[in-house]
C-alpha cells in the first residue's frame, strides 16, 4: 500500500512539475521512506491489530453483561 501511495504521490508531483526523469525509481523509493516514516509517528495501527483489539472489546463487553445479570440475580435474591 506505501508502495503505491508514493508511486502515485511521486507521479503526481512529476507530472505537476514536470520533473520525471531517469532517476524516478530512486525517488519513488526516497518518498515511499519519507511517507512510512511520516505513517508511523501517526500512531496508527494495522488493521488486523484494530480487529484483533475489536474481538477482545466484544469479549470483554459480554462477560460485563453476563457480570451485570448475575449482579441483578443477586440483588434480587438478596431484597426477595
Amino acid at each position: 500500500m506505501i508502495d503505491q501511495l508514493a508511486k502515485q504521490l511521486f507521479n503526481d508531483l512529476s507530472a505537476k512539475f514536470n520533473s520525471a526523469s531517469d532517476a524516478g525509481d530512486a525517488s519513488a523509493s526516497q518518498l515511499k521512506v519519507i511517507i512510512e516514516s511520516a505513517l508511523r509517528k501517526l500512531n496508527l495501527v494495522t488493521r488486523e491489530e484494530f480487529d484483533a483489539q475489536q474481538a477482545v472489546l466484544l469479549r470483554t463487553r459480554e462477560k460485563i453483561a453476563a457480570l451485570e445479570a448475575k449482579l441483578t440475580e443477586f440483588e434480587k435474591a438478596y431484597k426477595g
